[in-house]
Protein backbone atom coordinates (compact mmCIF):
# COMPACT_ATOMS: atom_id res chain seq x y z
CA UNK A 1 0.00 0.00 0.00
CA UNK A 2 2.82 2.05 0.67
CA UNK A 3 4.53 1.67 -3.02
CA UNK A 4 1.26 2.43 -4.23
CA UNK A 5 0.93 5.45 -2.47
CA UNK A 6 4.34 6.30 -3.37
CA UNK A 7 3.86 5.77 -6.70
CA UNK A 8 0.47 8.20 -6.60
CA UNK A 9 2.50 11.06 -5.30
CA UNK A 10 5.25 10.60 -7.77
CA UNK A 11 3.12 10.65 -10.67
CA UNK A 12 1.13 13.60 -9.43
CA UNK A 13 4.62 15.54 -8.93
CA UNK A 14 5.15 14.92 -12.47
CA UNK A 15 8.03 12.36 -12.01
CA UNK A 16 8.46 9.20 -14.45
CA UNK A 17 9.15 6.19 -12.93
CA UNK A 18 9.34 2.41 -14.20
CA UNK A 19 6.23 0.68 -14.62
CA UNK A 20 7.31 -2.38 -13.04
CA UNK A 21 9.14 -1.98 -9.70
CA UNK A 22 10.48 -5.14 -7.78
CA UNK A 23 10.52 -4.83 -3.81
CA UNK A 24 13.18 -7.15 -1.77
CA UNK A 25 13.27 -7.54 2.06
CA UNK A 26 16.58 -7.10 3.85
CA UNK A 27 17.33 -10.37 6.19
CA UNK A 28 19.21 -8.84 8.72
CA UNK A 29 18.21 -10.08 11.84
CA UNK A 30 17.05 -13.48 12.81
CA UNK A 31 13.45 -13.10 12.91
CA UNK A 32 13.05 -12.38 9.25
CA UNK A 33 15.32 -15.70 8.58
CA UNK A 34 12.96 -17.39 10.56
CA UNK A 35 10.05 -16.04 9.19
CA UNK A 36 11.70 -15.77 5.48
CA UNK A 37 8.92 -18.14 4.13
CA UNK A 38 6.14 -15.60 4.93
CA UNK A 39 8.06 -12.70 4.25
CA UNK A 40 9.19 -14.47 0.53
CA UNK A 41 5.07 -13.83 -0.40
CA UNK A 42 5.08 -10.13 -0.53
CA UNK A 43 9.13 -9.67 -1.71
CA UNK A 44 10.28 -10.05 -5.50
CA UNK A 45 13.72 -10.93 -4.03
CA UNK A 46 15.58 -11.13 -0.77
CA UNK A 47 19.13 -9.66 -0.17
CA UNK A 48 20.79 -11.08 3.36
CA UNK A 49 22.86 -8.47 5.03
CA UNK A 50 25.78 -10.84 6.67
CA UNK A 51 27.08 -8.25 8.82
CA UNK A 52 24.10 -7.65 10.70
CA UNK A 53 22.82 -11.02 11.02
CA UNK A 54 26.32 -12.02 12.43
CA UNK A 55 25.97 -9.14 14.84
CA UNK A 56 22.39 -9.49 16.02
CA UNK A 57 22.30 -13.78 15.43
CA UNK A 58 25.49 -13.64 18.03
CA UNK A 59 24.98 -10.61 20.00
CA UNK A 60 28.51 -9.79 19.57
CA UNK A 61 29.39 -6.17 18.05
CA UNK A 62 31.89 -6.54 15.50
CA UNK A 63 32.74 -3.09 16.31
CA UNK A 64 32.78 -3.47 20.10
CA UNK A 65 36.60 -4.74 20.93
CA UNK A 66 35.68 -7.27 23.74
CA UNK A 67 33.18 -9.36 22.00
CA UNK A 68 34.06 -8.73 18.22
CA UNK A 69 36.38 -12.21 18.31
CA UNK A 70 33.04 -13.63 18.94
CA UNK A 71 31.02 -12.29 15.70
CA UNK A 72 31.58 -14.81 13.01
CA UNK A 73 29.59 -15.65 9.95
CA UNK A 74 31.17 -18.77 10.35
CA UNK A 75 29.16 -19.95 13.05
CA UNK A 76 26.94 -22.35 12.83
CA UNK A 77 23.88 -20.61 14.05
CA UNK A 78 24.61 -18.33 11.18
CA UNK A 79 25.03 -20.83 8.33
CA UNK A 80 21.87 -22.30 9.20
CA UNK A 81 19.89 -18.76 9.66
CA UNK A 82 21.72 -18.27 5.65
CA UNK A 83 20.73 -21.65 4.81
CA UNK A 84 17.36 -21.27 5.86
CA UNK A 85 16.02 -18.14 4.32
CA UNK A 86 17.74 -19.56 0.79
CA UNK A 87 15.25 -22.35 1.22
CA UNK A 88 12.28 -20.06 1.81
CA UNK A 89 13.32 -17.80 -1.53
CA UNK A 90 13.64 -20.51 -4.12
CA UNK A 91 10.72 -22.65 -2.89
CA UNK A 92 8.71 -19.14 -3.96
CA UNK A 93 10.92 -18.90 -7.09
CA UNK A 94 12.14 -15.51 -5.78
CA UNK A 95 15.98 -14.88 -5.94
CA UNK A 96 18.26 -14.76 -2.71
CA UNK A 97 21.88 -12.66 -2.37
CA UNK A 98 24.23 -12.15 -0.11
CA UNK A 99 26.15 -8.80 0.75
CA UNK A 100 28.37 -7.94 3.52
CA UNK A 101 31.69 -9.55 4.32
CA UNK A 102 31.03 -13.12 4.01
CA UNK A 103 29.95 -12.39 0.17
CA UNK A 104 33.66 -12.17 -0.16
CA UNK A 105 35.27 -14.42 1.79
CA UNK A 106 36.25 -16.90 -0.47
CA UNK A 107 36.78 -19.68 1.56
CA UNK A 108 33.07 -19.20 2.88
CA UNK A 109 32.16 -18.99 -0.60
CA UNK A 110 31.63 -22.71 -1.49
CA UNK A 111 28.98 -22.84 1.34
CA UNK A 112 27.23 -19.84 0.06
CA UNK A 113 27.13 -21.99 -3.11
CA UNK A 114 25.87 -24.82 -1.72
CA UNK A 115 23.25 -23.43 -0.30
CA UNK A 116 21.91 -21.86 -3.76
CA UNK A 117 23.07 -18.57 -2.97
CA UNK A 118 21.79 -16.76 -6.61
CA UNK A 119 23.78 -13.49 -6.19
CA UNK A 120 27.07 -12.01 -4.28
CA UNK A 121 27.03 -8.18 -3.87
CA UNK A 122 30.68 -7.23 -2.58
CA UNK A 123 32.69 -4.39 -3.05
CA UNK A 124 34.51 -3.65 -6.51
CA UNK A 125 38.22 -4.51 -5.35
CA UNK A 126 36.77 -7.96 -4.15
CA UNK A 127 35.10 -8.93 -7.55
CA UNK A 128 37.73 -11.08 -9.12
CA UNK A 129 38.49 -12.70 -6.45
CA UNK A 130 35.02 -13.53 -5.51
CA UNK A 131 34.42 -14.52 -9.40
CA UNK A 132 37.15 -16.60 -8.98
CA UNK A 133 36.00 -18.37 -5.99
CA UNK A 134 32.65 -18.81 -7.55
CA UNK A 135 34.32 -20.61 -10.77
CA UNK A 136 35.85 -22.94 -8.57
CA UNK A 137 32.75 -24.47 -7.47
CA UNK A 138 30.95 -27.57 -8.62
CA UNK A 139 27.42 -27.27 -7.87
CA UNK A 140 27.20 -30.72 -6.57
CA UNK A 141 30.28 -31.02 -4.55
CA UNK A 142 30.00 -27.49 -2.73
CA UNK A 143 25.78 -28.80 -2.18
CA UNK A 144 27.21 -31.72 -0.28
CA UNK A 145 29.90 -29.34 1.60
CA UNK A 146 26.91 -27.21 2.72
CA UNK A 147 24.71 -30.07 3.74
CA UNK A 148 27.72 -31.09 6.17
CA UNK A 149 28.50 -27.68 7.35
CA UNK A 150 25.08 -27.50 9.13
CA UNK A 151 25.65 -30.15 10.81
CA UNK A 152 28.86 -28.88 12.75
CA UNK A 153 28.86 -27.27 15.94
CA UNK A 154 31.44 -24.40 15.99
CA UNK A 155 32.86 -21.54 13.96
CA UNK A 156 36.14 -23.76 13.89
CA UNK A 157 34.73 -26.70 12.69
CA UNK A 158 33.11 -24.80 9.96
CA UNK A 159 35.95 -23.18 9.04
CA UNK A 160 38.30 -26.40 9.64
CA UNK A 161 35.67 -28.31 7.16
CA UNK A 162 36.14 -25.56 4.57
CA UNK A 163 39.60 -25.30 4.69
CA UNK A 164 40.12 -28.83 4.02
CA UNK A 165 37.49 -28.58 1.25
CA UNK A 166 39.93 -25.66 -0.60
CA UNK A 167 43.13 -27.47 -0.04
CA UNK A 168 41.66 -30.45 -1.99
CA UNK A 169 40.30 -28.35 -4.49
CA UNK A 170 44.05 -27.34 -5.08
Amino acid sequence: AIIEEVKKELLEQGHSFAGTIEIGAMIEIPSAALIAGALAQEVDFFSIGTNDLVQYTLAADRTNERVAHLASHYHPAVLKLIDMTAKAAHAKGIPVGVCGEAAADSLFIPFLVGVGIDELSVAAGSVLLTKEAVGKCVKEEVAGLAEKLLYLKSAAEVMEELTAFQQGKS
